[in-house]
C-alpha cells in the first residue's frame, strides 16, 4: 500500500526565506564587484554618447527578445524591428508576441528614467511599478491568462499557487515577505555589497512570486534597473541568463533550497546555495561587461565599419556604398557627431555625390539625424549587427518565419 502524499509546509512567515543575503565569505564576491566596477566604468568611457545612446536602444530591443523568451515566447529580431515601426503581422500569435516585445522595451525606457539609487529599484513599490507598466500597455486580450483571468497589472496575486517543487507563500502573507524585504535591501549602501544584494533580491522575489503571471518579466526588468547606475544600459545581464536558459533555472532552483546544518547559516534557507546563486550572477554580469568591452574598442569597431561598407558596396548593387564614406563613418563612432559639411569634405567627395552617400546611409539606417540639416550621428540598424557587432544578438540573422 502507497504512503499518502506529503502535505506541502505552509510558507507564510517571513522568516521562511530568510536569509535575505549571505553574510560568510565575502570577499570573493566582494572581488568580483569591485573588477565589474573597475570595467564597466572603462566601458562607459569607451565611445561617445550618441554612440552609447544607439547601443542602449539595442540592449533594449535584446532584453525585450531574450526576457520573453526564457517564458517561451521569443519574438524574431526583425518583427520587434517592424513592432518598433507600429508594422503588426497579419498572424495573431505573432502579432501579440509583437505587442508583449514593444509593451517591454516601453516599459524599460520608462522605468530607467525612473531609477535614482540602486535600493529604490529593489524596492518592493519598484517590481509593482515594472509590472504595472509592462502590462498596462497590453490590451485585454494579450493579458488573458491560462486559466482564462485577466491579469491586472501591478496586482498582487489573490490566490495561491505551486511552481513546479516550490511553494511560495500564501497569498494573503505575500504583502509581509515584499515589506521585510524592502528593510532588508532598503539599506543597501555602498559598493562592496550591491551585486550580490541585487542577486539575492533577484532571487528572493522570484521565489516569493508576487504577481499571478509575469513574475520573471517583471523581475527581470527591476534587475536590469538596479543594475542600470552600474551598467549605464550598454550591457545586460538578461542576454547572459537567457542565453543558458536551462542553467539559469536550475541555478535559480537550487538556492531554493532548505538549510543544511548547523554550517549552512542562520536562516531557514540555505546561505551557502544562496551565494552560489550570487557567484553565478556576478560572473554573467563580468561576462557581458567583458564582451561589450570588445564590441566597443574602437579599433575593431572602425575596422567592422570598413569591412561593412566594402562589403555593401559589393553586394548592394548601390554606388552609395563607396570607400570614401568609410573615413566619416569611423569618425562619427569615434567623435559622436559630424556636420554634413564636415562629413561631406571627410569623403573627399564632389559635393552632390556625397549628399547621395549620406541620404543612402541615412535612409539605411547607418547614420541617423534629426531633421534635414541636423548632425549625423551612428546608427545601427538590424542587418549590420552581424558585421558591426558580431554574436551580439545573432538571433537577428536568422531567418525569420511568419
Amino acid at each position: 500500500m502507497s504512503a499518502p502524499p506529503r502535505p506541502i509546509a505552509v510558507v507564510e512567515q517571513p522568516h521562511q526565506f530568510e536569509p535575505l543575503t549571505p553574510a560568510l565569505q565575502l570577499d570573493p564576491l566582494r572581488e568580483s564587484t569591485r573588477r565589474i566596477f573597475e570595467k564597466s566604468a572603462a566601458l562607459r568611457g569607451a565611445a561617445s554618447e550618441p554612440v552609447r545612446a544607439a547601443l542602449r536602444e539595442i540592449v533594449r530591443s535584446m532584453n525585450s527578445h531574450y526576457s520573453n523568451g526564457i517564458e517561451g515566447q521569443s519574438t524574431h529580431p526583425a518583427h520587434i524591428e517592424r513592432a518598433l515601426r507600429q508594422d503588426f503581422s497579419a498572424r495573431p500569435d505573432v502579432a501579440a508576441r509583437q505587442r508583449l516585445a514593444l509593451a517591454h522595451i516601453e516599459a524599460e525606457r520608462e522605468l530607467e528614467a525612473g531609477v535614482s539609487t540602486e535600493a529604490a529599484a529593489l524596492s518592493s513599490d519598484f517590481v509593482q511599478q515594472a509590472h504595472r507598466s509592462l502590462y498596462a500597455r497590453l490590451p485585454d486580450e494579450d493579458r488573458r491568462t491560462e486559466d482564462g483571468r485577466t491579469l491586472v497589472p501591478g496586482a498582487l496575486r489573490q490566490h495561491d499557487v505551486a511552481i513546479g517543487r516550490h511553494q511560495p507563500p500564501v497569498w494573503a502573507a505575500v504583502p509581509r515577505f515584499l515589506a521585510r524585504m524592502d528593510e532588508v535591501y532598503g539599506r543597501l549602501k555602498g559598493v562592496d555589497a550591491v551585486l550580490y544584494t541585487i542577486a539575492s533580491a533577484h532571487h528572493r522575489m522570484m521565489w516569493v512570486h508576487p504577481f499571478e503571471d509575469g513574475n520573471g518579466r517583471a523581475v527581470r526588468l527591476q534587475t536590469h534597473c538596479a543594475l542600470f547606475p552600474l551598467s549605464g544600459g550598454l550591457w545586460s545581464v538578461n542576454r547572459g541568463l537567457a542565453r543558458d536558459r536551462e542553467r539559469y533555472y536550475l541555478a535559480l532552483d537550487a538556492a531554493d533550497a532548505m538549510r543544511q546544518g548547523d554550517l549552512d547559516g542562520r536562516g531557514n534557507l540555505s546561505e551557502s546555495t544562496l551565494r552560489d546563486w550570487c557567484h553565478y550572477f556576478l560572473a554573467m554580469c563580468e561576462d557581458q561587461v567583458d564582451f561589450m568591452t570588445r564590441m566597443l574598442d574602437l579599433d575593431r569597431l572602425k575596422d567592422r565599419l570598413h569591412a561593412f561598407v566594402l562589403l555593401q558596396g559589393a553586394t548592394s548593387g548601390g554606388s552609395e556604398y563607396r570607400p570614401e564614406a568609410v573615413l566619416p563613418l569611423q569618425m562619427v563612432a569615434a567623435a559622436g557627431s559630424l556636420s554634413r559639411g564636415e562629413f561631406t569634405r571627410m569623403t573627399g567627395l564632389e559635393e552632390r555625390t556625397a549628399r547621395k552617400v549620406i541620404s543612402r546611409l541615412l535612409k539605411d539606417g547607418l547614420l541617423r539625424s534629426e531633421g534635414h540639416r541636423g548632425v549625423l550621428r551612428s546608427g545601427f540598424p538590424l542587418h549590420t549587427l552581424g558585421i558591426l557587432f558580431p554574436n551580439l544578438y545573432p538571433e537577428a540573422g536568422a531567418a525569420v518565419m511568419d
